[in-house]
């Protein structure tokens, strides 16, 4: 069958590289490859010895022991993929076959969604809700989880609305899913990005069908090495494997070493830039709470992205492309997840850069007319 567009790639692709004020991403700032290099204590000097052949299909030897210190698991348990849509894309074509069932969020990214939907499979939408950051009605998701469900997909913290669940309600859909024997699908981009409370156990420790996807494009402000992964029992990434013989083969050993250094270190990439991020949020709530009688949204508990409600502008997406050809500010227009009322604001760059993006964002917005 086939694809469906990306809307949010297409939405991005050229904007990406001519906006000014860049308020719609997904990660956090990013990095040089000087600041990596200095983070885990060692210099250019340390690539220099690399030998460009190919790599293993499953990825390096030293970047998965990597992952697999990292996460607490065997080495065997990894694959590392360009992305973390490589690592969806392979997981789905090797699970997935036309015809099963596959619950999924809404919203929600679109390579979640659309890979099973381009394989035949019947998808199963759950409209998820929330209140200050956390999912309230995970019951209706479970209820859509039965004998028939070959996988469910979700994604805590989320992209795009920085929602959550706690860690009762990950272990009753990890449950749900054991009570049936259903795949669970579980993208983890940004596991560590979190507020106010610890990041959720890793699922593949408590389920031997979970496949756990992680990145470092998003918390680790390093979307440009092209460096994803999944964690999965031996047996689906040997399924991996025999697609990905088709598709991109490996990674390059220079992109892994840098990657290798970045997860030997990721403590020392992390917190400096959730520390960013936890001092942008606040300015994003007191952003929202002062137009509030324009803006609806509900506070992020994870993740860099909000996914506020424009209540006075009728035409969202028009309203979004003219704040990024007149006035240099790239939002997210919502119909690229579904949700053609709201806006993807990301909030994990420069502080400088939000501030500016937002005043002219508030700058824009039309009142909302007597009452």
């Amino acid at each position: 069958m086939p694809i469906a567009p990306a809307l949010l790639e297409d939405w991005l692709r050229e904007r990406y590289f001519t906006t000014t004020y860049d308020i719609s991403s997904s990660g956090v700032e990013n990095y040089t490859v000087d600041e990596v290099l200095s983070l885990a204590h060692t210099t250019a000097a340390s690539l220099g010895d690399i030998v460009f052949r190919d790599s293993h299909s499953l990825g390096g030897e030293p970047l998965r022991a990597a992952l697999a210190d990292r996460h607490r698991t065997d080495p065997d348990s990894v694959i590392a993929t360009q992305g973390s849509s490589e690592a969806v894309y392979l997981v789905m074509h090797a699970l997935l076959k036309p015809g099963d069932e596959v619950v999924v969020q809404a919203p929600a990214y679109h390579a979640l969604v659309e890979v099973a939907a381009s394989l035949g499979c019947r998808i199963v939408p759950w409209t998820m809700r929330t209140e200050h950051g956390v999912v309230t009605n995970h019951d209706e998701l479970l209820s859509l989880i039965g004998p028939h469900t070959a996988m469910a997909v979700v994604n805590f913290p989320h992209n795009p609305t920085g929602a959550t669940v706690t860690e009762d309600q990950q272990t009753a859909i990890i449950d749900a899913c054991a009570q049936h024997g259903t795949w669970l699908a579980w993208d983890n981009a940004f596991q560590h990005l979190v507020y106010d409370r610890e990041p959720l156990p890793e699922p593949t420790h408590r389920y031997p069908r979970a496949i756990s996807f992680g990145t470092l494009s998003k918390a680790y402000g390093l979307p440009g090495l092209r460096v994803g992964w999944a964690l999965a029992a031996p047996e689906v990434l040997a399924g991996c494997v025999r697609r990905r013989d088709y598709t991109s083969l490996a990674l390059s050993p220079l992109v892994e070493a840098v990657a290798t250094h970045a997860v030997r270190h990721a403590d020392a990439l992390l917190a400096p830039r959730l520390a960013q991020a936890t001092a942008n949020r606040a300015v994003l709530a007191d952003w929202l709470t002062a137009h509030a009688d324009r803006v609806r949204a509900d506070l992020p508990a994870g993740g860099v992205t909000a996914f506020p409600e424009l209540i006075t502008v009728p035409d969202v997406t028009g309203f979004a492309d003219r704040l990024d050809r007149e006035h240099g500010v790239l939002v997210v227009p919502g119909h690229c997840f579904g949700a053609p009322r709201h806006i993807r604001l990301g909030f994990g760059g420069a502080s400088e850069e939000l501030t500016a993006g937002l005043d002219r964002l508030a700058a824009l917005l039309p009142d909302p007319g007597p009452r």
